[in-house]
């Protein structure tokens, strides 16, 4: 082997196309068979790259005894197969294709649901059997009918793209659904119960991780109409197949169309053969098209990572020139000086900022208060973790705000001063989707049972968003506000005796955020949740050489041997679940 050249081990087949990109650029070595653990310590040991699919496991055992390996990739949407943990605990990274199946398991999405509809399954097996049983196969249509979505991401998404092509009403279960999402789509929005009790189909697309294992089970199956079909084209264990079974044996549904299973490639027979279900072998992605993407996808991945020359750059840390760095969201003065006190006596950055570029700006995700502490000291640069919005998951989420204080009406005249403000009353019941159709800047519900949609009144000057922190600090400083995930007002009064009114954000995009930003203007504080995978804690960076008249190349030159030596004894962390940082 080259020694100039990185190696790769494909352990599962994927598409010639990522394996010629590979070799013009890397030693492939290609697994001709599965490989068992044991086989595949032996194969990994010299390799910088691995790819595998759904046939080859990755566990901790593998990665520990893989010295030399950066970066693990499945051409595919899942990381099931991968102990990520593990791998992100010894610094490799762990990429993916999530969007080159997409299309593909949509598509099956709906050659289940019309092969349920239609009986096309019995049709053919009927007539290649001598029968002409066209009296016995009677179907249903799909025009007209309800479509639930249990799962709203890439796939989730496409399927209601082809669902209102066939004219189909669409319901979708999805905690973070944003309204302007859903508008685009033309999608109502329900809970789960709901939606298993109005829906004529019901399909999965949620990812396989321990919340979402038996999520349709006999609970939920008993809530189905006895017309209605069920179809799982996401992974096998987020349906309880024993109720599954029982439930079409009982003819409480009418039938389901499984591609996926529990315990794959071992299946339940008695469920793949029952005579309503339509079973195929996990094949949603295997068209050429996604083998083909997801192939290339990864490959580009992989040989991005092998070329990158530093060890700061593998895990998107930074150092960047402090006046590029912006926040995005209000910042409380107090909470400043108390931390930059603690800097100096600490004299390390603990916890870099999360950020994500925006023009030649970098935008805090979290970190806002750290940045901030970090210019009032004098900082030249600052060790940031940069993120992709698109590539590592990182979600946005909003928090409602619970004011406390007097009564109702001391609230409603607090608001009513705020400069350029609408106050609009409006029933309880039509509040969310007027803010959903309108440009409401949020609305107000009160302890005593009024709604008020709030909006930029159309003489008002200036932007929005500077009226949006002006009615913010308005209620702020009058009483006292907690943030809260719910809408309900019997709920919020019981938890807080002294409770006056909940104030509801719409769901903003990550997009708007940065857009903000970028024009000079901040988020009111305590309205933005940002979740993001993966991040580096406890970097502990001397704050000495932060401060330093050092150029920024040598401080770059720094920081990649200090990630260096850290990955080197295993003292970098990464967190492979969302962690979500309310504080300093």
């Amino acid at each position: 082997m080259e020694n100039s050249r990185p190696n790769v081990l494909i352990c599962d087949p994927i598409h010639p196309a990522g394996v010629e990109l590979l070799r013009q650029k890397a030693n492939v070595d290609v697994a001709e068979k599965a490989l068992s653990e044991e086989e595949l310590i032996q194969r990994i040991a010299n390799c910088h790259a691995v790819i595998v699919r759904s046939r080859t496991h990755i566990t901790a055992n593998v990665i520990h005894n893989a010295h030399h390996l950066r970066v693990i990739a499945r051409a595919g949407a899942g990381l099931d197969t991968i102990d990520v943990d593990a791998a992100q605990s010894h610094g490799i990274e762990v990429v993916n294709a999530p969007g080159a199946n997409t299309l593909a398991v949509a598509e099956h999405t709906f050659g289940l649901m019309l092969a349920l509809a239609r009986k096309i399954v019995q049709a053919d097996q009927s007539l290649k059997a001598g029968r002409w049983e066209k009296s016995k196969l009677l179907g249903t249509g799909l025009a007209g009918k309800t479509l639930g979505i249990i799962g709203f991401g890439r796939i989730g998404r496409q399927v209601a793209r082809r669902a209102k092509a066939f004219d189909m009403q669409v319901v979708v279960n999805q905690p973070r659904l944003t309204p302007e999402l859903a508008l685009e789509l033309g999608v109502e929005k329900v809970d789960l119960p709901e939606l298993l009790e109005r829906a004529d189909f019901v399909t999965l697309h949620v990812p396989m991780r321990p919340a979402n294992v038996g999520l349709i089970g006999e609970e939920e199956l008993s809530m189905m109409k006895p017309s209605a079909y069920l179809i799982n084209t996401a992974r096998g264990g987020i349906v309880d197949e024993d109720a599954l079974l029982h439930a079409l044996e009982e003819g409480r549904i009418a039938g389901a169309g499984l591609d996926v299973f529990q315990g794959e490639p071992h299946v339940k027979p008695e469920l793949v053969r029952h005579p309503r279900v339509v079973a195929t072998p996990h094949i949603g992605a295997s068209t050429e098209d996604a083998q083909r993407k997801a192939a290339l996808t990864v490959a580009e991945q992989v040989l991005a990572i092998l070329e990158r020359t530093g060890s700061s750059e593998t895990l998107s840390l930074k150092v960047v020139p402090i006046q590029d760095v912006i926040p995005h969201e209000s910042i409380d003065p107090k909470r400043v000086a108390g931390l930059a006190a603690r800097l100096q006596d600490d004299g390390y950055l603990v916890n870099p900022p999360v950020v994500a570029k925006w023009g030649q700006q970098y935008v805090v995700l979290d970190g806002a208060t750290r940045l901030t502490a970090f210019k009032q000291m004098g900082f030249p640069h600052i060790i940031v973790q940069l993120v992709d919005f698109h590539h590592n998951e990182v979600q946005l989420h909003t928090w409602y705000h619970a004011v406390r204080g007097g009564a109702p009406q001391e609230l409603l005249d607090v608001l009513a001063q705020v400069p350029g403000l609408k106050m609009t009353p409006m029933p309880v019941e039509s509040l969310e989707r007027a803010l959903q159709e309108g440009h409401g800047l949020a609305y107000l519900l009160t302890r005593d049972g009024q709604g008020y949609l709030l909006e930029k009144a159309e003489d008002a000057e200036g932007d929005w968003i500077d009226v949006l922190n002006q009615l913010v600090d308005a209620y702020t400083h009058w009483g006292h506000v907690d943030r809260t995930l719910t809408t309900d007002v019997a709920a919020l009064k019981a938890q807080y005796p002294d409770f006056v009114g909940l104030v509801v954000f719409p769901q903003f995009s990550p997009d708007q955020v940065l857009e903000i930003a970028g024009r000079g203007h901040t988020m009111p504080a305590g309205i933005t949740r940002f979740v993001i995978p993966g991040r580096v804690l406890r970097l502990n960076a001397p704050l000495q050489k932060l401060a330093s008249p050092e150029p920024l190349a040598a401080k770059s030159a720094w920081l990649d041997r200090f990630v260096q030596q850290k990955l080197s004894h295993r003292r970098v962390r990464y967190y492979q679940e969302p962690v979500i940082l309310l504080d300093e």
